[in-house]
Protein backbone atom coordinates (compact mmCIF):
# COMPACT_ATOMS: atom_id res chain seq x y z
CA UNK A 1 0.00 0.00 0.00
CA UNK A 2 1.08 3.72 -0.56
CA UNK A 3 0.53 5.26 2.44
CA UNK A 4 0.62 9.43 3.49
CA UNK A 5 0.31 10.80 7.07
CA UNK A 6 -1.07 14.57 7.39
CA UNK A 7 1.30 16.22 9.64
CA UNK A 8 4.38 17.46 10.77
CA UNK A 9 5.01 17.09 14.85
CA UNK A 10 6.02 14.47 16.97
CA UNK A 11 3.16 12.57 17.18
CA UNK A 12 3.24 12.74 13.04
CA UNK A 13 6.91 11.19 13.18
CA UNK A 14 5.90 8.32 15.50
CA UNK A 15 3.23 7.26 13.26
CA UNK A 16 5.90 7.49 10.91
CA UNK A 17 7.90 5.40 12.11
CA UNK A 18 5.63 2.37 12.85
CA UNK A 19 3.93 2.70 10.18
CA UNK A 20 7.23 2.28 7.75
CA UNK A 21 7.72 -1.26 9.68
CA UNK A 22 4.64 -2.47 8.48
CA UNK A 23 5.10 -5.10 5.60
CA UNK A 24 2.22 -3.70 3.90
CA UNK A 25 3.33 -0.66 3.58
CA UNK A 26 5.47 -0.37 -0.17
CA UNK A 27 5.79 3.49 0.14
CA UNK A 28 5.36 6.37 2.78
CA UNK A 29 4.72 10.12 2.43
CA UNK A 30 4.14 13.19 4.78
CA UNK A 31 3.21 16.40 4.42
CA UNK A 32 4.43 18.21 5.27
CA UNK A 33 7.08 16.39 7.56
CA UNK A 34 9.81 17.84 9.48
CA UNK A 35 13.92 16.81 9.31
CA UNK A 36 13.20 13.50 11.73
CA UNK A 37 10.76 12.22 9.49
CA UNK A 38 12.28 12.25 6.14
CA UNK A 39 14.25 9.43 7.72
CA UNK A 40 10.72 7.12 7.33
CA UNK A 41 8.80 8.99 4.83
CA UNK A 42 9.11 11.00 1.72
CA UNK A 43 8.01 14.76 2.56
CA UNK A 44 6.04 16.56 0.87
CA UNK A 45 5.88 20.83 1.66
CA UNK A 46 1.89 20.41 1.63
CA UNK A 47 0.21 22.38 4.93
CA UNK A 48 -1.63 19.73 7.12
CA UNK A 49 -4.53 22.23 6.67
CA UNK A 50 -4.33 22.49 2.53
CA UNK A 51 -7.23 20.20 2.40
CA UNK A 52 -7.30 20.80 -1.80
CA UNK A 53 -4.14 20.40 -1.24
CA UNK A 54 -3.29 17.07 0.15
CA UNK A 55 -6.42 15.64 -2.17
CA UNK A 56 -4.20 16.28 -5.15
CA UNK A 57 -0.95 14.98 -3.42
CA UNK A 58 -3.02 12.15 -2.86
CA UNK A 59 -4.33 11.67 -6.21
CA UNK A 60 -0.86 12.45 -7.83
CA UNK A 61 1.13 9.70 -5.68
CA UNK A 62 -1.70 6.93 -5.85
CA UNK A 63 -2.41 7.25 -2.01
CA UNK A 64 -4.43 4.25 -0.69
CA UNK A 65 -4.77 5.50 2.66
CA UNK A 66 -4.13 8.66 4.52
CA UNK A 67 -3.76 8.97 8.20
CA UNK A 68 -4.74 12.68 9.75
CA UNK A 69 -2.66 13.27 12.36
CA UNK A 70 -3.33 16.60 13.94
CA UNK A 71 -6.85 17.95 15.18
CA UNK A 72 -6.99 21.10 12.67
CA UNK A 73 -7.35 19.32 9.28
CA UNK A 74 -9.44 16.42 11.04
CA UNK A 75 -12.12 19.78 12.38
CA UNK A 76 -12.04 21.37 9.01
CA UNK A 77 -13.25 17.67 7.29
CA UNK A 78 -10.35 16.79 5.42
CA UNK A 79 -11.47 12.73 6.08
CA UNK A 80 -15.12 13.94 4.70
CA UNK A 81 -13.27 15.43 1.39
CA UNK A 82 -10.72 12.68 0.83
CA UNK A 83 -13.23 9.73 1.18
CA UNK A 84 -15.58 11.84 -1.10
CA UNK A 85 -12.86 11.69 -3.61
CA UNK A 86 -13.00 7.91 -3.53
CA UNK A 87 -9.71 7.91 -1.02
CA UNK A 88 -9.75 6.37 1.66
CA UNK A 89 -9.00 8.27 5.15
CA UNK A 90 -8.29 7.39 8.80
CA UNK A 91 -10.05 10.02 11.32
CA UNK A 92 -13.49 11.45 12.10
CA UNK A 93 -15.94 12.94 9.99
CA UNK A 94 -15.70 16.86 10.46
CA UNK A 95 -19.37 16.52 12.11
CA UNK A 96 -17.76 13.45 14.44
CA UNK A 97 -14.68 16.02 14.97
CA UNK A 98 -16.83 18.80 17.02
CA UNK A 99 -16.02 16.52 19.89
CA UNK A 100 -12.57 18.28 20.03
CA UNK A 101 -13.65 21.23 17.99
CA UNK A 102 -15.86 22.77 20.65
CA UNK A 103 -15.47 22.50 23.92
CA UNK A 104 -18.98 23.41 24.62
CA UNK A 105 -20.48 20.66 22.22
CA UNK A 106 -18.56 17.87 23.88
CA UNK A 107 -20.06 19.23 27.58
CA UNK A 108 -23.27 19.30 26.41
CA UNK A 109 -23.18 15.82 24.90
CA UNK A 110 -21.52 14.97 28.45
CA UNK A 111 -23.83 16.52 30.37
CA UNK A 112 -26.88 14.85 28.29
CA UNK A 113 -25.54 11.36 28.37
CA UNK A 114 -24.70 10.89 31.77
CA UNK A 115 -21.09 11.10 32.12
CA UNK A 116 -18.88 12.12 34.71
CA UNK A 117 -17.77 15.94 34.71
CA UNK A 118 -16.82 19.27 36.01
CA UNK A 119 -19.75 21.27 36.50
CA UNK A 120 -19.68 24.28 33.56
CA UNK A 121 -21.62 26.85 32.02
CA UNK A 122 -21.19 28.18 28.43
CA UNK A 123 -20.77 32.41 27.41
CA UNK A 124 -20.81 33.95 24.12
CA UNK A 125 -21.17 37.44 25.98
CA UNK A 126 -17.87 38.89 27.83
CA UNK A 127 -20.20 40.75 30.26
CA UNK A 128 -21.89 37.33 31.72
CA UNK A 129 -18.83 35.87 31.81
CA UNK A 130 -16.95 38.23 34.15
CA UNK A 131 -20.30 38.43 35.84
CA UNK A 132 -20.39 34.77 36.20
CA UNK A 133 -16.54 34.42 37.44
CA UNK A 134 -17.12 37.25 40.14
CA UNK A 135 -19.33 35.22 41.63
CA UNK A 136 -18.23 31.78 42.05
CA UNK A 137 -15.22 30.87 44.21
CA UNK A 138 -11.71 29.88 42.90
CA UNK A 139 -9.79 28.43 41.66
CA UNK A 140 -12.31 27.97 38.25
CA UNK A 141 -11.05 26.87 35.05
CA UNK A 142 -11.11 29.25 32.08
CA UNK A 143 -11.47 27.40 28.07
CA UNK A 144 -11.61 28.75 24.84
CA UNK A 145 -14.07 26.96 23.06
CA UNK A 146 -12.55 26.23 19.84
CA UNK A 147 -8.98 24.65 18.85
CA UNK A 148 -5.89 26.52 20.83
CA UNK A 149 -3.31 23.71 20.17
CA UNK A 150 -3.78 22.89 23.79
CA UNK A 151 -2.95 26.21 24.86
CA UNK A 152 -6.20 27.67 25.44
CA UNK A 153 -6.91 26.44 29.09
CA UNK A 154 -6.21 28.48 32.00
CA UNK A 155 -6.25 27.42 35.73
CA UNK A 156 -7.38 30.31 37.47
CA UNK A 157 -6.35 30.34 41.50
CA UNK A 158 -8.12 33.72 41.80
CA UNK A 159 -11.09 35.57 40.06
CA UNK A 160 -8.30 38.20 39.18
CA UNK A 161 -6.74 35.67 37.02
CA UNK A 162 -9.70 34.32 36.08
CA UNK A 163 -10.95 37.66 34.87
CA UNK A 164 -7.84 38.39 33.34
CA UNK A 165 -8.05 34.92 31.00
CA UNK A 166 -11.07 36.04 29.91
CA UNK A 167 -9.69 39.50 28.94
CA UNK A 168 -7.17 37.38 26.90
CA UNK A 169 -9.37 34.77 25.09
CA UNK A 170 -12.59 36.54 24.02
CA UNK A 171 -11.22 40.62 24.02
CA UNK A 172 -8.08 40.24 22.74
CA UNK A 173 -8.60 36.91 20.86
CA UNK A 174 -5.43 35.08 21.27
CA UNK A 175 -6.39 31.92 19.99
CA UNK A 176 -8.53 33.83 17.24
CA UNK A 177 -11.91 32.06 16.38
CA UNK A 178 -11.59 29.52 19.16
CA UNK A 179 -12.15 32.51 21.52
CA UNK A 180 -15.70 33.52 20.20
CA UNK A 181 -16.95 31.91 23.47
CA UNK A 182 -15.68 30.25 26.90
CA UNK A 183 -16.27 27.31 28.86
CA UNK A 184 -15.78 27.97 32.70
CA UNK A 185 -15.51 24.77 34.70
CA UNK A 186 -15.26 23.84 38.64
CA UNK A 187 -11.53 23.48 39.31
CA UNK A 188 -11.34 18.95 39.85
CA UNK A 189 -8.14 18.22 41.95
CA UNK A 190 -6.69 14.90 41.16
CA UNK A 191 -4.56 13.63 38.84
CA UNK A 192 -4.32 13.39 34.92
CA UNK A 193 -4.54 10.37 32.78
CA UNK A 194 -4.81 10.27 29.03
CA UNK A 195 -6.77 7.27 28.33
CA UNK A 196 -6.88 6.16 24.05
CA UNK A 197 -9.22 4.07 22.19
CA UNK A 198 -9.44 3.12 18.38
CA UNK A 199 -12.81 3.07 17.38
CA UNK A 200 -14.96 2.12 14.31
CA UNK A 201 -18.00 4.17 14.23
CA UNK A 202 -19.72 1.36 16.90
CA UNK A 203 -16.75 -0.89 18.66
CA UNK A 204 -13.92 0.34 20.50
CA UNK A 205 -10.59 -0.86 21.66
CA UNK A 206 -8.37 0.92 24.10
CA UNK A 207 -5.02 1.31 23.18
CA UNK A 208 -3.55 1.90 26.30
CA UNK A 209 -3.23 4.88 29.48
CA UNK A 210 -0.53 7.60 29.67
CA UNK A 211 0.29 10.44 32.11
CA UNK A 212 1.04 13.79 30.07
CA UNK A 213 2.62 16.79 31.68
CA UNK A 214 1.20 19.38 30.46
CA UNK A 215 2.59 22.58 32.61
CA UNK A 216 6.14 23.72 31.04
CA UNK A 217 8.89 23.49 34.26
CA UNK A 218 9.57 21.03 36.59
CA UNK A 219 6.82 20.60 39.70
CA UNK A 220 3.93 21.26 37.60
CA UNK A 221 5.20 25.16 37.83
CA UNK A 222 4.63 27.74 34.63
CA UNK A 223 1.98 27.73 31.76
CA UNK A 224 0.42 25.11 30.26
CA UNK A 225 1.90 23.50 27.18
CA UNK A 226 1.04 21.15 24.77
CA UNK A 227 2.68 18.46 26.61
CA UNK A 228 6.34 18.10 27.84
CA UNK A 229 6.64 14.61 28.37
CA UNK A 230 4.80 11.34 28.87
CA UNK A 231 4.43 7.81 29.83
CA UNK A 232 2.78 4.58 29.61
CA UNK A 233 1.27 2.55 31.48
CA UNK A 234 0.04 4.77 34.09
CA UNK A 235 -0.76 3.56 37.13
CA UNK A 236 -3.03 5.88 37.97
CA UNK A 237 -5.47 3.47 36.35
CA UNK A 238 -4.85 0.62 36.41
CA UNK A 239 -6.09 -2.69 34.10
CA UNK A 240 -9.69 -2.96 36.02
CA UNK A 241 -9.90 1.16 35.79
CA UNK A 242 -8.94 1.25 32.45
CA UNK A 243 -12.13 -1.04 31.90
CA UNK A 244 -14.12 0.47 33.37
CA UNK A 245 -13.43 4.01 32.07
CA UNK A 246 -14.28 2.50 28.78
CA UNK A 247 -17.62 1.45 30.06
CA UNK A 248 -18.29 5.05 31.95
CA UNK A 249 -16.45 7.48 29.26
CA UNK A 250 -15.99 5.72 25.56
CA UNK A 251 -18.98 3.56 25.13
CA UNK A 252 -21.43 6.05 25.74
CA UNK A 253 -20.07 8.79 23.65
CA UNK A 254 -19.87 6.24 20.62
CA UNK A 255 -23.71 5.44 21.05
CA UNK A 256 -24.79 8.74 21.54
CA UNK A 257 -22.95 10.30 18.25
CA UNK A 258 -23.59 7.17 16.29
CA UNK A 259 -27.44 8.04 17.54
CA UNK A 260 -26.83 11.73 16.36
CA UNK A 261 -26.05 10.64 13.12
CA UNK A 262 -22.07 11.49 13.97
CA UNK A 263 -20.74 8.10 13.72
CA UNK A 264 -17.16 8.35 15.09
CA UNK A 265 -13.99 6.38 13.26
CA UNK A 266 -10.84 6.87 14.26
CA UNK A 267 -8.65 7.91 17.90
CA UNK A 268 -10.96 8.80 20.85
CA UNK A 269 -8.28 10.46 23.55
CA UNK A 270 -10.07 10.56 26.57
CA UNK A 271 -8.60 13.44 29.28
CA UNK A 272 -9.48 12.12 32.71
CA UNK A 273 -9.08 13.81 36.19
CA UNK A 274 -8.72 10.99 38.95
CA UNK A 275 -9.91 12.00 42.07
CA UNK A 276 -11.00 10.92 45.56
CA UNK A 277 -14.47 10.08 43.93
CA UNK A 278 -13.14 8.42 41.05
CA UNK A 279 -12.60 9.71 37.31
CA UNK A 280 -14.29 12.53 35.93
CA UNK A 281 -13.85 13.88 32.23
CA UNK A 282 -12.21 16.88 31.34
CA UNK A 283 -12.20 16.65 27.36
CA UNK A 284 -12.70 14.50 24.32
CA UNK A 285 -9.91 15.00 21.89
CA UNK A 286 -10.19 12.88 18.44
CA UNK A 287 -6.43 11.95 17.69
CA UNK A 288 -3.68 10.89 19.40
CA UNK A 289 -2.14 13.15 21.92
CA UNK A 290 1.09 14.59 21.44
CA UNK A 291 3.70 13.13 23.46
CA UNK A 292 1.47 10.51 24.30
CA UNK A 293 1.30 8.87 20.65
CA UNK A 294 5.01 8.38 20.99
CA UNK A 295 5.00 6.28 24.12
CA UNK A 296 1.95 4.35 23.00
CA UNK A 297 3.94 3.72 19.48
CA UNK A 298 7.19 2.45 21.17
CA UNK A 299 5.07 -0.24 23.23
CA UNK A 300 2.75 -1.43 20.33
CA UNK A 301 4.34 -5.08 19.32
CA UNK A 302 1.59 -5.59 16.41
CA UNK A 303 1.29 -3.88 13.17
CA UNK A 304 -0.24 -0.82 13.03
CA UNK A 305 -1.46 -0.59 10.02
CA UNK A 306 -4.51 -3.33 9.60
CA UNK A 307 -6.12 -1.88 12.78
CA UNK A 308 -6.60 1.48 11.40
CA UNK A 309 -7.43 0.29 8.53
CA UNK A 310 -9.91 -2.18 10.40
CA UNK A 311 -11.50 1.05 12.38
CA UNK A 312 -12.13 2.91 9.04
CA UNK A 313 -13.64 -0.14 6.95
CA UNK A 314 -16.27 -0.95 10.44
CA UNK A 315 -13.89 -4.49 11.42
CA UNK A 316 -12.94 -3.91 14.31
CA UNK A 317 -14.31 -6.40 16.28
CA UNK A 318 -11.52 -8.67 14.40
CA UNK A 319 -8.53 -6.89 15.28
CA UNK A 320 -5.80 -7.87 18.50
CA UNK A 321 -3.26 -6.14 19.26
CA UNK A 322 -0.22 -7.18 21.52
CA UNK A 323 1.72 -4.53 23.68
CA UNK A 324 5.43 -4.57 24.86
CA UNK A 325 5.20 -5.54 28.15
CA UNK A 326 8.18 -3.08 28.74
CA UNK A 327 6.84 0.80 30.04
CA UNK A 328 7.78 3.97 27.48
CA UNK A 329 8.73 6.83 28.55
CA UNK A 330 9.37 10.74 26.83
CA UNK A 331 11.00 13.63 27.06
CA UNK A 332 10.27 16.75 25.65
CA UNK A 333 12.80 19.65 24.43
CA UNK A 334 11.06 22.86 23.82
CA UNK A 335 12.75 25.80 22.54
CA UNK A 336 13.10 28.40 25.07
CA UNK A 337 10.51 30.93 25.45
CA UNK A 338 7.60 27.74 24.61
CA UNK A 339 4.83 28.32 24.74
CA UNK A 340 4.41 31.70 24.22
CA UNK A 341 7.33 32.63 21.93
CA UNK A 342 9.68 30.15 21.10
CA UNK A 343 13.39 31.01 19.56
CA UNK A 344 13.53 29.19 16.50
CA UNK A 345 16.47 28.75 14.15
CA UNK A 346 19.11 27.36 16.52
CA UNK A 347 21.00 24.05 15.51
CA UNK A 348 21.15 21.04 17.61
CA UNK A 349 23.63 18.74 17.56
CA UNK A 350 24.84 15.48 18.67
CA UNK A 351 21.07 13.83 18.27
CA UNK A 352 23.05 10.12 16.87
CA UNK A 353 24.96 9.84 20.30
CA UNK A 354 21.73 10.29 21.50
CA UNK A 355 20.10 7.62 19.25
CA UNK A 356 22.55 4.97 20.52
CA UNK A 357 21.63 5.27 23.78
CA UNK A 358 19.67 1.80 24.74
CA UNK A 359 16.28 1.13 24.28
CA UNK A 360 16.08 5.21 22.85
CA UNK A 361 14.26 6.70 19.95
CA UNK A 362 14.64 10.19 19.31
CA UNK A 363 11.25 11.82 17.75
CA UNK A 364 11.37 14.75 15.59
CA UNK A 365 8.49 17.23 16.26
CA UNK A 366 9.66 20.78 15.34
CA UNK A 367 12.33 20.75 13.02
CA UNK A 368 13.62 21.16 9.92
CA UNK A 369 16.56 20.29 7.65
CA UNK A 370 19.65 22.81 5.99
CA UNK A 371 21.65 21.13 4.14
CA UNK A 372 23.50 18.51 7.03
CA UNK A 373 22.19 20.88 10.10
CA UNK A 374 18.96 19.98 12.08
CA UNK A 375 17.75 23.19 13.39
CA UNK A 376 14.95 24.10 15.69
CA UNK A 377 11.66 25.00 13.76
CA UNK A 378 8.79 25.22 16.34
CA UNK A 379 7.73 25.38 20.30
CA UNK A 380 8.41 21.53 20.73
CA UNK A 381 10.98 20.49 18.95
CA UNK A 382 12.24 17.16 19.80
CA UNK A 383 10.44 14.17 21.76
CA UNK A 384 13.29 11.88 23.62
CA UNK A 385 11.50 8.00 24.00
CA UNK A 386 13.15 5.06 25.66
CA UNK A 387 11.73 1.86 26.90
CA UNK A 388 13.12 0.10 29.69
CA UNK A 389 12.75 -3.13 31.98
CA UNK A 390 10.80 -0.63 34.34
CA UNK A 391 9.90 3.12 34.49
CA UNK A 392 12.94 3.88 36.58
CA UNK A 393 15.41 2.21 33.78
CA UNK A 394 12.96 3.81 30.60
CA UNK A 395 13.34 7.54 32.49
CA UNK A 396 16.92 6.72 32.92
CA UNK A 397 17.73 6.17 29.50
CA UNK A 398 15.64 8.90 27.99
CA UNK A 399 17.38 11.49 29.95
CA UNK A 400 20.74 10.11 29.10
CA UNK A 401 19.78 10.72 25.90
CA UNK A 402 18.51 13.81 26.52
CA UNK A 403 21.73 15.35 28.26
CA UNK A 404 23.75 14.18 25.03
CA UNK A 405 21.51 16.57 22.87
CA UNK A 406 23.82 19.17 21.92
CA UNK A 407 21.02 22.09 21.91
CA UNK A 408 21.86 25.11 24.80
CA UNK A 409 19.06 26.65 22.90
CA UNK A 410 16.34 24.22 24.48
CA UNK A 411 14.83 23.28 27.85
CA UNK A 412 13.36 20.26 29.02
CA UNK A 413 11.55 19.04 32.59
CA UNK A 414 13.37 16.82 34.52
CA UNK A 415 10.68 15.34 36.73
CA UNK A 416 9.00 13.21 33.95
CA UNK A 417 7.09 10.29 35.76
CA UNK A 418 7.89 11.28 39.05
CA UNK A 419 4.50 10.59 40.86
CA UNK A 420 5.04 7.00 39.25
CA UNK A 421 7.97 6.75 40.81
CA UNK A 422 6.93 8.04 44.35
CA UNK A 423 3.95 5.37 44.02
Amino acid sequence: MRILVVGGGGREHALCWKLASSPLCEALFCAPGNAGIAAEATCVPVAATDLDGIVALAKRERIDFVVVGPEDPLCLGMVDQLEAEGIRAFGPSKAAAELEGSKGFMKDLARKIGIPTAAYRRFADIERARAYVRGQNAPVVVKADGLAAGKGVVVAATAGEALAAIEEIMAKRRYGAAGAEVVIEEFLEGEEASLFALCDGKTALLLGVAQDHKRAFDDDKGPNTGGMGAYAPAPILDDAGARRAMQVFVEPVLKAMAEAGRPFTGILFVGLMVGKAGPKLLEYNVRFGDPECEVLMRRLRSDLLPALIAARDGELDQVDLRWETDPALVVVMAAKGYPDAPEKGSEIGNLDAAAAVPGVVVFHAGTKAEGDRVLANGGRVLAVSALGRDIEEARERAYRAADLIDWPQGFYRRDIAARALRR
